[in-house]
């Protein structure tokens, strides 16, 4: 069985090779061409484009950068019919997978989508195509699975959150954190992209001197260099930073500064009390803020359909409010045992679907047993 995968940013790189994995144990013979990073081809992939060469945060940055996507996107319709995959595998990434999808679909090849597009959030006209293109949609959050079929009459299948197992799988063999050990810093999570590093970090860093017995430390991305951070990190004496290893950061934490996104689960996944952060260019932030329909902006929230993290948004997102937010989370006990509870429950709700790779690779291979028939 040949497929072809596309990720185009970090979090799909990570769920990517893990679907590689759960494939590969029921077909040892499968083979994988994909866009994705490193996690994917240490998994097997035939790796053809890095998914730091594809990620461009906001509207007014896709727009300057247009000619490049069309570019990718024209090379990537080669590279498919050269390959000929069995099934084209389509992870998150919707602004690019979603035109490949409904090519695919026009050429005869299988489509199947992995981690569905945000729809409910914003362009839910873009549903009546995806149904048209998508053989097979694969949702990884309680709430989709109804979301299409009340909606828009859409039968697709929730798998469970990857998030859930691909932290347990980090998690055995590991010693729970005790002692000095435990809760010894403040983690900072400022993103993936440098775009979006860029406009975050030296806020999230501006509230190290207002608290001077703390250890800030900070996530670097794995498709980003050291070197990049250095600028920012440079004159606090209480920041440091480390590389590829944000779980472990995040087992010792006693409270970390989020940007949005997937980082934000993964952070109350850990149980880890947070500030979730956003800030992008003033031009893409009023585009979406008058296309984008939901009440949050953090998977936490979304999920739990209430405030359980603290958002601060676009001019929210100050030196102020930030030390504001901080010290609530590292002071207030009332509001650590909320907390606590909620994660609780986000986790109870995520893991109804149980182990979602291998519940995707299940699905794919039903699926494409059928349509071989």
């Amino acid at each position: 069985m040949k497929y072809y995968i596309i990720a185009g940013e970090a979090s799909g790189d990570l769920h990517g090779s893990n679907l590689i994995k759960a494939l590969k144990e029921t077909n040892t013979n499968a083979s994988f061409r994909c866009w994705g990073g490193d996690l994917m081809q240490a998994a097997g992939g035939d790796l053809v484009k890095h998914y730091r060469d594809l990620a461009f945060m906001g509207f007014a940055e896709v727009i300057k950068n247009l000619p490049t996507i069309l570019q990718n996107i024209k090379w990537c319709k080669a590279d498919i019919l050269a390959y000929q995959p069995d099934a084209i595998i389509l992870i998150d990434y919707p602004g690019f997978n979603l035109r490949i999808a409904e090519w695919a679909k026009k050429q005869g090849f299988k489509v199947i989508y992995y981690i569905a597009p945000q729809v409910w959030a914003w362009k839910a006209n873009r549903v009546k195509k995806m149904k048209q293109y998508i053989d097979l949609m694969l949702c990884i959050l309680p709430f989709e699975k109804e979301y299409f079929k009340n909606n828009w009459n859409w039968e697709v299948e929730y798998v469970g959150h990857p998030l859930i197992e691909v932290i347990g799988q980090w998690t055995i063999g590991r010693r729970p954190e005790t002692g000095d050990s435990k809760n010894k810093c403040i983690a900072l999570l400022p993103g993936s992209r440098k775009q979006e590093i860029s406009k975050k970090l030296p806020i999230m860093l501006s509230v190290a001197k207002h608290f001077p017995n703390e250890q800030f430390v900070v996530a670097e991305a794995p498709g980003q260099e050291s070197s990049f951070y250095s600028p920012f990190l440079s004159g606090y004496t209480n920041v440091r930073s480390v590389k590829n290893s944000t779980y472990a950061l995040l087992s010792t934490a006693k409270a970390a500064l989020v940007t949005s996104g997937t980082a934000t689960l993964e952070t109350a996944l850990f149980g880890v009390p947070e500030v979730v952060c956003y800030k992008g260019s003033n031009i893409s932030y009023q585009i979406a803020k008058r296309l984008i329909k939901i009440k949050y902006i953090s998977l936490v929230n979304l999920i739990m359909d209430k405030l359980v993290v603290e958002e601060l948004i676009q001019d929210e997102l100050n030196e102020g409010n930030l030390q504001k937010a901080l010290s609530i989370l590292l002071y207030d006990t009332a509001k650590q045992e909320t907390l606590k509870a909620d994660y609780t429950a986000l986790k109870n709700k995520l893991t109804t679907g149980g182990n979602a790779s291998k519940q995707a690779a299940t699905k794919i291979n039903d699926f494409l047993a059928l349509s071989t028939n």
